[in-house]
């Protein structure tokens, strides 16, 4: 493997920087630099890190250190693919148990797949890993999984599918393309999802009519969001509804790569609205809504990166609305994938232009 150079921020002040916001001046602190196309991070109780890279790696930060962490699974790692989020379960401190989506190889293609696993005491390896959930196979192109993984306040997993290039089949409910997926933790479908029961649809659909949702994340209230690409403008974040139509490729606020028009505009009867756009697209990926004590004055409000124009999108949250009312950008916020708060209220993100996890405190 190669080597990762590690940055203890509390013990090396010279790369703690500041970082200028609406509310006053933060800080970041590089926390692992020399990644290889970080997607996803988490903090374990202990304090360490859990990195996922697109290539297939999943690496543990502890002690100054870093390591392979072993058993994972087998990805297709080629365009968008690969191993992506990492999630763990909200009773990881007793079961030890994470969540993993990647794309899995399917015959002559590959598709989402939804994973559990054990982490060992020692952080060294997966333990007892296995399949939750695997999208029906919708094509061969090797971009738009989605995918992230939420464990909503009802115990149940939602993972972000995206259409995998294939516009119409977003709207095509005999596959999971362009779909959040709804399943329980041992991967069975709960008898309460919207479309249990209706012949021509898969089961796990929990709502459809998504482009490419690569940011998810929950509110105070429970409630799931997500940001997602569109295509030429027209980047969503989205309030996931039961059963609710999202309205790709019928419905759009942006047009496409060659400028022509997507679908009948930008309303349809049956289809839901977004809670923000942006225009022109800012690539959204990674989602929080911050619910911490560290900075109080942002409680409550959705973070999301960019991955396009370099910044982290602050937007305060009203009822079923979202609004951009800050960016917050610096050297560190170059390519923003993933975003997450810690438990002690600091926010960590990945920079995938830097190659680097850093941790924004106060």
């Amino acid at each position: 493997m190669r080597t990762l150079l590690i940055c203890a921020a509390m013990m090396t002040p010279g790369i703690v920087l500041a970082l200028n916001t609406d509310q006053g001046g933060v800080t970041t602190a590089a926390v692992v630099t020399g990644l290889d196309q970080p997607w996803a991070v988490v903090q374990l109780p202990d304090g360490s890190l859990l990195v996922t890279e697109r290539a297939g790696n999943l690496v543990r930060i502890a002690d100054s250190a870093a390591s392979r962490v072993r058993g994972v699974p087998r990805v297709a790692a080629e365009g968008q693919g690969g191993l992506l989020d990492i999630t763990l379960a909200r009773d990881f401190a007793t079961t030890r148990t994470l969540f993993l989506t990647y794309s899995k190889p399917q015959g002559g293609g590959s598709g989402t797949a939804l994973a559990a696993a054990e982490l060992s005491t020692d952080g060294s390896r997966l333990e007892n890993l296995r399949d939750l959930f695997e999208s029906a196979p919708g094509g061969n192109t090797n971009r738009h999984f989605g995918s992230r993984v939420v464990e909503g306040t009802d115990g149940k997993l939602y993972v972000t599918i995206g259409d995998r290039g294939d516009r119409p089949s977003a709207q095509d409910r005999t596959l999971h393309n362009g779909s959040i997926v709804r399943v329980n933790r041992d991967g069975t479908v709960p008898d309460d999802n919207p479309f249990v029961g209706q012949a021509d649809v898969l089961p796990e659909i929990w709502s459809y009519g998504h482009r490419n949702p690569q940011g998810a994340g929950l509110d105070a209230q429970g409630t799931l969001w997500t940001a997602e690409h569109g295509a030429r403008g027209g980047d969503e974040v989205n309030r996931v509804q039961k059963g609710a139509n999202f309205g790709w490729p019928v419905i759009s606020y942006g047009v496409h790569y060659s400028g022509g028009k997507i679908g009948d505009g930008t309303s349809a009867p049956g289809m839901e609205q977004p809670a923000h756009y942006w225009d022109p697209s800012i690539a959204p990926s990674g989602l929080m809504v911050y619910q911490g004590d560290m900075f109080p004055e942002w409680k409550g409000d959705m973070f999301v990166g960019s991955l396009k124009f370099n910044y982290i999108s602050r937007l305060e949250i009203s009822g079923e609305d979202a609004r951009e009312v800050e960016q917050i950008e610096g050297d560190e916020t170059a390519r923003v994938r993933d975003i997450v708060e810690a438990p002690d209220g600091s926010i960590l993100f990945i920079s995938v232009g830097n190659g680097t996890v850093y941790r924004m405190a106060r």
